[in-house]
This record gives structure tokens, C-alpha cells and sequence, in this order.
């Protein structure tokens, strides 16, 4: 997982509460089994006319204004709805590394964390300030995870809460299994001290 530290870019705003799992990545494209290429199918029902190839030019995204973006300002209760994974990796592989929202469905507030995505709770009227920003040509936010602030280059600054256990994790770019890479040494010394009848070995049948 690519570590975060500190990341400058422009915001998109989506100004939309209660957006789910299955308007971030629709269920017919979830039969991909590699983490990548979900990307091109984000929002896929907002982004396209009926026919699946016209991109709707009322959806915030398809602005050129916000083509690279990579922080994503978004309304209250977002990613709610089913816990599938394929919703951060579609932000992800589309290109965001920061959701800014008053609040998240937890399953996917968790699972941003395990994906290298930077999920952060705001008071509702400060996100309502960003969303407005947001919308102005080419605005830019960085996002601090270091000191946990955000600021523009208007002298805007908003600091921000992460629970600590998952601010060390992002800023060293650990997910689970990296973290029990940590301890391979312990590990390899354990799983070596223990008998052969535990551990399956020579044919044997493992027992916990």
C-alpha cells in the first residue's frame, strides 16, 4: 500500500448525501478479480447517458475542471449501502487519495483505510464550505496527515482527527497483511520452535 503523508491537488466536489456502494461501482462490474481497472466504471450510472457511452454532462465529474482530481468532497453518510471492497478501489484506481464528508457508512470508512485512501469526518457546515469552494475552477486543497491539517492557498485551515492507530498506518503505507510483515522475524522464530505434529508437517495433521 503507497504510503500518505502530505498530498496537493484539486477538490471535486459531489455534493449528493447518502451515496452508496452501488452508485460508486455498479454490481455488474464487480466480476473483475484484480484490484485495478475499477476505475473507469466509478459512478458509472451518473457519468453516462442511457446508452452507456454519452457522458452526461450534468454530473459534477465529467467537468474538465476537475479532470486529475485527487480529493473528493462528498455529503453525509457516504459509501453506504453494501460492504463490497470494489468501492474504494474504483476511487482509488480512478485517482482520489482523500474523501472529505460529514459522515461515513462504516464499513467503507474502514475499508478506505485498508486501501491507502485518506477518509476525513468535517462538522457538516465546514464540508458545505469546501463543497462551495470546490466548485470554483481549478481549486486545489493539501491535506496534511502529518500535522492533520488542510489548507488552500486563500489562508483556509481546518485541522482533523484521525484515530492514531490508523494515522501511523497510512503515513507508513501498512495495510494488515503489512503489518504482520513487521513481526516476520517473531513469526518464522515461533512457527520454527513449535512441534512438527502442530504444524502439519511430514504428513501430519495440524492442530491448534
Amino acid at each position: 500500500m503507497e504510503k500518505f503523508e502530505t498530498l496537493t491537488g484539486i477538490a471535486a466536489p459531489l455534493d449528493r448525501p447518502n451515496v452508496d456502494t452501488d452508485q460508486i461501482i455498479p454490481k455488474q462490474f464487480l466480476k473483475r478479480i484484480e484490484r485495478t481497472g475499477f476505475g473507469k466504471f466509478l459512478f458509472y450510472d451518473w457519468k453516462y447517458e442511457d446508452d452507456g457511452k454519452t457522458l452526461n454532462p450534468e454530473f459534477e465529474l465529467n467537468s474538465p475542471q476537475y479532470s486529475g482530481a485527487t480529493i473528493l468532497v462528498a455529503g453525509k453518510n457516504f459509501g453506504c449501502g453494501s460492504s463490497r471492497e470494489h468501492a474504494p478501489w474504483a476511487l482509488l484506481d480512478y485517482g482520489f487519495r482523500v474523501i472529505i464528508a460529514p459522515s461515513y457508512a462504516d464499513i467503507f470508512f474502514n475499508n478506505c483505510f485498508q486501501n491507502g485512501i485518506l477518509p476525513i469526518v468535517l462538522p457538516e457546515d465546514t464540508v458545505s464550505t469546501l463543497l462551495s469552494k470546490a466548485k470554483a475552477q481549478g481549486y486545489k486543497l493539501t491535506v496534511d496527515l502529518v500535522n492533520q491539517t488542510i489548507t488552500d492557498s486563500e489562508g483556509l485551515s481546518i485541522p482533523f482527527n484521525v484515530d492514531p492507530f490508523r494515522r501511523n498506518s497510512l503515513l507508513k503505507g501498512l495495510d494488515d497483511i503489512g503489518l504482520s510483515l513487521q513481526y516476520e522475524d517473531e513469526i518464522t522464530a515461533y512457527e520454527s520452535r513449535r512441534p512438527s505434529w502442530k504444524t502439519g508437517a511430514a504428513g501430519g495433521t495440524a492442530v491448534a
